[in-house]
């Protein structure tokens, strides 16, 4: 029995899909079975009936231990709730080349490798679409039946104030179309899971996932097994960036194999899976119109978004909404409308990459409020502090904006730069460009709208002075696990040596929602603080006693509990634990955070909304050549409101891990496939997908500016994903600061800077805009305007109310 080391046999009850697969579970440690290795075999057409499939030939290769196909494993999944379209292998339909069909459980990976060679898939081709203008004019079959038309997954419209008006009647009208290409997370680390189906019948599955409680939910309703039979643990990230935030195809098929089979099961995704699983940065096309006063005020704003969204629904109608959701929080934009569409095409499925949605049209707009200034003559930075939208205020499209550190952000890149003496002064091939941004810390509502906190921390104090913090939170080398730690050490004055975390558990830690959205440094550190308070104050009643003092006075510091009127009155904190359990028993807290309610009421207000927002200016200096096109940054500057840095290295860390990331999507990053091969990646390897280096990346001055924001855990803000936002379009306006010309587009190709010089107008990008078939926009009256966060449309508001209330009284699980 080289496979298995026998202890002992007692067969047990199995249920659920473990049961409809075959498989017969023992108890009582009876095996200690051989770890098999998981390969998918993926489809490599675009788009096709699936008409069969023979896994005979894999199946009976030595080694091979199971096999799995679409048809046993029938229930949907997704990670919103409204776009649940995906299978765990395809049962009937491939919609890109690398949608799996199949998978092999073996003894290895070569001999599973070897294994999904031998599966035969017949394929009918079903007509394919690639481009989102032609997905939306519906000329070939829907890849799914739940879009709002044909593939058309998402079109939404929405109105704040009288757009037609203020640009009618503007100085200036701006009106500008804009391309931000594609582009994938490149995270160190391939996606991987193991699982293993324990003596029980519970089942354990670690895997390098953003998303733990996401994950055991797709996960309960795939295999159809409670979810307390379930643990998921998140394991730290190689590096996320929202790549690994959806439940995904090889997690669940690995859980599968390991139920079928009896044994653990792993699953290591090559590079190139990579590359197909994707869940990138959605191209978009936009096209903003802008109207100005002479005097360099903003009148309105109309936005529009086309994305092309790949395959699959992922979070794709999030990241609609986020393409128009934030345009008012960084300059004052008294009036607003803004279209988006969102079209399936077959490729791979695009969804959250670091700066979700807001990425490309931060680009877009920057670029054109750098027209503005040219086309008023005003200096661009002084044409942005201009505009600023003010703290403490509600802007048109019903965000609410709370501190708001640009200005403060925007002069210090100024000065560190020299921007009032060289801007526009610099050699021909030498230029300046700024750029400013802002990002959401956190989201203000979870994907599955409920009344349950956000986030929640456990704390279990122990005799020898120890503080063991429990959180779902999920590490992805932003830090969080120092995060929780230091929030804890620093309420109860310990140090952060004394602290233990235990993290990104479902079984063992309280929900949190997971590493995106810029969320966890605010609402774990908000749970933590709560629950960390709670324990001081047990702790406090009981040394108060026992030092027969007012526990008013007590300070905790130092590892030490002391009376703050006479210090030498004191005991050490081990003690004050000892004091309080005897007291009170067992000591543990508990803390919760949920995020205060957003004004906006109307249909897709849920997206944009945040306890605050944080807030980048950006300069870039470069030079480039005007034969050649090529494109090197000399230095850059970077100021982030970070409101209050927990961890100032952690911080800088995150900011110029931002800056690095940006560069890279500005100059050369991109998802590029096959024109003669539609729908297969043409550069799916880090050979051959560029990305800087050492060599390409410049000196960084970072710069963190610091006002504690009443909202954030001692004042602190997000700094994981704002950052990158204001690099790309800086490095476009220092292009044209360089060599007089536009690019709009990203990436900031040589050979589109060598189109736009030899281009009449000095531009290169888009040249045209299609019909988004927008019929109604939903309209909002602004705040200026007497509205109430309600549509206009009586019956509509109506309709959301009860939509609200609803959601008050029915839902109550996540």
């Amino acid at each position: 029995m080289g496979d298995y080391r026998i202890i002992g046999r007692k067969q047990t009850k199995v249920d659920g899909l473990a049961k409809s697969l075959g498989a017969t579970k023992y108890a009582d440690d009876l095996f200690l079975p051989r770890m098999l290795h998981v390969k998918l075999l993926r489809a490599d057409v675009a788009h096709a009936r699936v008409v069969s499939i023979d896994v005979s030939a894999a199946a009976a290769m030595p080694g091979v231990h199971a096999t799995l196909v679409g048809s046993e494993l029938p229930e949907k999944f997704g990670i919103l709730p409204v776009s649940q379209d995906e299978h765990t292998l395809c049962p009937d339909t491939v919609r890109f080349v690398g949608d799996p069909v199949a998978a092999v459980a073996a003894v290895d990976e070569d001999t599973a490798f070897e294994a999904i060679q031998a599966i035969r898939v017949e394929y009918e081709p079903l007509p394919a679409v690639f481009d989102p203008a032609v997905a939306m004019r519906n000329d070939v079959p829907a890849l799914h039946d739940y879009g709002d038309d044909g593939n058309v997954h998402k079109r939404v419209s929405m109105e704040f104030g009288d757009v037609d008006g203020a640009l009618a009647g503007a100085d200036l009208v701006l009106d500008d179309t804009v391309f931000f290409q594609g582009n994938t997370h490149l995270a160190m680390e391939q996606h991987a899971t193991l699982a293993n189906p324990e003596p029980d019948g519970r089942l354990t599955v670690w895997s390098s996932t953003q998303t733990p409680h996401y994950l055991h939910k797709a996960m309960s309703k795939v295999l159809g097994l409670k979810p307390a039979r379930i643990r998921i643990i998140a394991c730290p990230n190689g590096g996320g960036f929202g790549g690994k935030s959806d439940p995904f195809n090889h997690e669940l098929a690995v859980a599968a194999l390991a139920l079928k089979t009896g044994r653990p099961c792993k699953i290591c995704l090559t590079r190139e899976e990579v590359f197909y699983c994707h869940r990138g940065r959605h191209p978009v096309l936009m096209n903003s119109r802008m109207g100005l006063n002479k005097d360099g005020s903003i009148t309105g704003l109309h936005f529009q978004s086309l994305l092309d969204g790949g395959a699959y629904g992922s979070y794709g109608v999030a990241s609609t909404y986020y393409t128009g959701a934030l345009q008012t929080v960084t300059y004052r934009v008294p009036v607003y409308r803004f279209d988006g569409v969102r079209t399936f095409t077959n490729k791979p499925p695009c969804g959250p990459k670091r700066g979700h949605g807001t990425v490309q049209p931060r680009f877009a707009l920057e670029i054109q409020m750098d027209k503005a200034a040219h086309a008023l003559g005003l200096d661009p930075a002084a044409f942005r502090l201009a505009n600023l939208q003010p703290p403490d205020s509600v802007t048109a499209n019903w965000l609410k904006i709370r501190t708001m550190g640009l200005r403060k952000c925007t002069e210090k890149v100024i000065e560190a730069s020299g921007w009032n003496d060289r801007y526009g002064k610099l050699p021909r091939g030498h230029g300046l460009g700024l750029a400013c941004s802002s990002y959401i810390t956190g989201a203000g509502l979870p994907i599955y709208w409920n009344r349950m906190p956000h986030s929640g921390v456990q704390l279990k104090l122990d005799r020898g002075g120890g503080v063991t913090a429990f959180c779902g939170a999920t590490d992805i080398g932003q830090g969080s696990d120092t995060v929780l730690a230091a929030c804890v050490a620093e309420i109860l004055g310990i140090e952060l040596l004394d602290v233990h975390v235990c993290v990104s558990d479902t079984t063992l830690t309280p929900v949190d929602l997971g590493s995106y959205s810029s969320r966890v440094t605010l609402m774990m550190g908000n749970a933590a603080i709560q629950a960390a308070e709670r324990a001081r104050d047990l702790l406090a009643d009981a040394a108060a006693e026992k030092l027969e003092v007012p526990k008013g006075r007590l300070v905790f510091a130092d590892n030490t509990v002391l009376d703050s009127e006479d210090p030498e009155r004191s005991m050490s904190f081990q003690q004050a634990i000892v004091f309080a359990e005897a007291k009170f028993g067992t000591i543990g807290t508990v803390g919760s955070y949920t995020p205060p309610k957003t004004p906006g009421r109307y249909r897709g207000a849920g997206v944009g909304p945040t306890p605050t927002y944080s807030y980048s200016a950006c300069v870039v200096e470069l030079h480039a050549d005007e034969d050649t096109g090529r494109v090197d940054v000399d230095r850059i500057w970077i100021a982030h409101d970070i409101g209050q840095a927990i961890n100032h290295y952690l911080a800088i860390g995150q900011v110029e891990g931002g800056v690095y990331m940006g560069l890279g999507e500005a100059l050369m990053e991109e998802m590029a496939y096959r024109p003669r091969r539609a729908g297969v990646h043409k550069i799916p390897s880090m050979l051959e997908y560029k990305s800087p280096t050492t060599m390409e990346m410049p000196p960084v001055e970072t710069f963190l500016i610091e006002d504690p924001d009443p909202e954030g855990p001692f004042g602190a803000k997000e700094a994981g994903q704002g950052p990158l936002l204001p690099v790309m379009p800086a490095v476009a306006n220092a292009v044209f600061d360089a060599l007089g010309v536009r690019v709009d587009q990203c990436p900031i190709t040589p050979e589109l800077i060598v189109q736009a010089m030899e281009n009449p107008d000095k531009r290169s990008g888009p040249k045209s805009y299609p019909d988004l078939r927008i019929e109604k926009p939903v309209r909002v009256k602004t705040a200026e305007e007497g509205g109430d966060g309600y549509e206009v449309d009586q019956v509509r508001k109506k309709k959301q109310l009860a939509r609200e209330r609803r959601t008050d009284e029915q839902k109550t699980t996540q």
